[in-house]
């Protein structure tokens, strides 16, 4: 009884996160391989959550003793590769803030206060 109600509640969580990803396309603007590769994250979490036993099959196959312990082992790439992922794209829009700040200061250079003084007195 339990085991089924934590199955409905963690296929719930996972139907919602879908629905919301899919429905905010404008906001997410994720490439189709990102799209690909939730939508078989979506998958694989239904299938990991309705069928348990198959987990450990696999985690047996692949040398892991339990399905628990592959997925935790595959939740810690996850988030290491969003980390990085995270980190490497604010990493490129700081970059281009700094090309867009300079590109901005050379267009409209501002003298500082007293070469704008000294200007001023030496034009009159």
């Amino acid at each position: 009884m339990i085991a089924t109600l934590v199955q409905l509640l963690l296929l719930a969580a996972t139907l919602v996160l879908a629905f919301y990803f899919l429905t905010n396309r404008r906001k997410a603007r994720a490439k189709a391989g990102v799209k690909l590769g939730f939508v078989l994250f979506i998958i694989a979490a239904v299938w990991a959550v309705l069928r348990p036993d198959d987990l450990t099959v696999l985690a047996n196959w692949l040398g892991v003793d339990r399905g628990t312990d592959l997925l935790l082992y595959v939740v810690v790439i996850a988030f290491l590769f969003t980390t990085m992922s995270t980190w490497i794209r604010f990493r490129e829009q700081e970059l281009r803030y700094a090309r867009l700040a300079r590109a901005v200061a050379l267009q409209s250079p501002v003298l500082p206060a007293h070469e704008a003084a000294d200007e001023e007195t030496a034009s009159k």
